[in-house]
């Protein structure tokens, strides 16, 4: 998300996107199929850590789903101590753009939040970057809380590697690390810029194609 404009509107090729001018881009839902394996639901609350470019974008699907409590931006796979906003922009921290998911596993499971991360939130198959934004902060990366999610999204990239949803081969990482929240001006950032160039270019198509594929899951679809 550092180059808004106009290199914004030139990485539209992640996620299947097309653009028109004066209207946001159309994108289309990958049709992932749901995890042949899932972390069993327990009372009580869970945490997931997923990265996939910026993270305003994953911010705003993420939120909407049912059964999600609480949806963080920040950084995660570094340290403390270059949890920023400007030094992750370095790209040489280790740190990934990604949000931290507060979820019901009664009412949404982890599986499914991957099926929505590999179906819509991201494209897995660009390694390093994620459309115009380039560089290891965008790395596609899932960052397990326990073993059971470890196990699960393990079988889960290799379940859909073999079904060739992509053209090219997924390249999402798991990977281990503390979780950061990032500034409170990455926080909600949909919501309070929604004719932001950059949400109108990337992030609207993708909410727009969550409610495509996955009305079910989303509040009020």
């Amino acid at each position: 998300m550092r180059a808004l404009v106009p290199a914004a509107l030139l990485g539209l090729f992640g996620l299947g996107l097309t653009f028109q001018q004066g209207a946001p881009a159309e994108a289309r839902a990958v049709a992932a199929p749901a995890p042949a394996q899932d972390v069993p639901a327990r009372p009580g609350r869970a945490v997931a850590v997923l990265a996939g470019g910026c993270f305003w974008g994953l911010e705003a699907v993420f939120e909407r789903l049912n059964g999600v409590a609480d949806v963080t931006s920040g950084y995660a796979g570094g340290t403390a101590a270059t949890a920023n906003y400007a030094a992750v922009s370095s790209e040489r921290t280790g740190h990934a753009e990604a949000v931290r998911i507060v979820y019901d596993p009664a009412r949404i499971s982890y599986g499914t939040l991957l099926r929505v991360y590999f179906a819509v939130a991201h494209d897995p198959t660009q390694l390093n970057r994620q459309g115009p934004d380039k560089g290891p902060s965008y790395r596609s990366a899932i960052f397990p809380q326990t073993p059971e999610q470890a196990r699960v999204a393990r079988a889960y990239v290799g379940q859909l590697g073999a079904a060739k949803l992509w053209p090219r081969p997924i390249v999402t990482r798991l990977e281990s690390g503390r979780f950061f929240p990032a500034e409170a001006s990455h926080q909600d950032f949909m919501r309070k810029n929604p004719r932001h160039p950059y949400i109108l270019a990337h992030d609207v198509p993708k909410v727009r194609a969550l409610r495509a594929a996955f009305p079910r899951l989303v509040r009020g679809g």
